[in-house]
């Protein structure tokens, strides 16, 4: 599965190489296995939004573009 924003597939990487960098909020990552992590991590940047926002925003922007 991959990465649904860069800060998630910097979390995602940071968990799998140097898991002791973690912030404490995102401990629960360490849970997750390798290969899941690894899937994450390996997610192009190329564009991924830099945060992920509310779900609501997104649909009414997609609708105010005309895209739904």
């Amino acid at each position: 599965m991959p990465a649904v924003s860069t800060d998630q597939r910097k979390a995602m990487a940071i968990a799998k190489h140097a898991p002791g960098k973690l912030f404490p909020r995102n401990r629960s990552l360490l849970k997750m296995a390798d290969s899941d992590l690894e899937d994450y991590a390996s997610t192009p940047e190329k564009g991924l939004p830099k945060k992920k926002g509310p779900e609501k925003k997104r649909s009414l922007n997609r609708m105010a573009e005309g895209k739904c």
